[in-house]
């Protein structure tokens, strides 16, 4: 079985700044894998290289059989990969439903609808008509992620999904990541909490200046959350 991504030795830009050097990556089918690694180290511009909002100047992009030459955010979504973008990025002048319709666009088939999403996230249909920027931002990144959720995706790439957010609501989320997981969605899961990658990933690959330094399983332990702490310290 091919993976659903793989990054081979890519070399990414932005502009004349070299920000990833030789870095290889891989999701398969249904993997939960945590990318980590200290701010600044090149994690966010691995998704952007995917969606070609990084210039991808060396290596290779693969999204299953079809290999990117000039990654673009529509060929990412017409192959099933999505992105809760840092910051969440709710469109203003929609409601809730609004904005989860608009992540239907891409007319993937699949088990994601309204309703289901209202049953993951019951709070967003007690809001389902209530401007989506008006929500907490923990009600704000279930929107996201049912947005992402709503396009039926094969990979759901988290980019730093629990920023801001209340220990509990944390909490929440991670329960809901491991949930649509468990229904096969794989996960990408860029993130500094590392008590939530424990919980969720099963795989983890940690950078350091622009490229993967080490990699291995996730042991749900305290010697397995102190292992990915000391990672994240390179």
């Amino acid at each position: 079985m091919s993976a659903l991504l793989n990054l081979e030795q890519v070399d990414a830009f932005y502009g004349s700044a070299h920000i990833l050097h030789r870095l290889s990556l891989t999701v398969q089918p249904g993997e939960r894998v945590a990318l980590i690694g200290r701010n600044g180290v090149g994690k966010t511009t691995v998704v952007n290289t995917i969606l070609g909002l990084a210039s991808l100047r060396g290596g290779r992009i693969r999204l299953g059989a079809l290999e990117l030459p000039r990654p673009r955010p529509y060929l990412a979504a017409q192959k099933g990969v999505v992105v809760v973008p840092q910051g969440r990025r709710i469109v203003a002048n929609l409601t809730v439903e609004e904005n989860l319709l608009l992540g239907a666009a891409n007319g993937r088939k699949g088990p994601w609808t309204v309703p289901e999403i209202y049953r993951l996230f019951p709070i967003l249909q007690e809001r389902a008509h209530t401007p989506g920027t008006a929500l907490s931002g923990g009600q704000q990144q279930m929107l996201a992620v049912g947005r992402a959720l709503m396009a039926n995706p094969s990979l759901i790439l988290l980019d730093e999904p629990t920023e801001g957010l209340a220990p509990v609501i944390v909490d929440q989320l991670g329960q809901i990541f491991n949930a649509v997981a468990d229904q096969g969605t794989a996960l990408l899961l860029i993130e500094q909490n590392m008590s939530l990658v424990v919980r969720v990933a099963e795989r983890y690959c940690a950078m350091a200046k622009g490229s993967v330094v080490a990699q291995g399983p996730v042991e749900n332990s305290p010697a397995g959350l102190r292992d990915l702490e000391a990672h994240v310290m390179v």
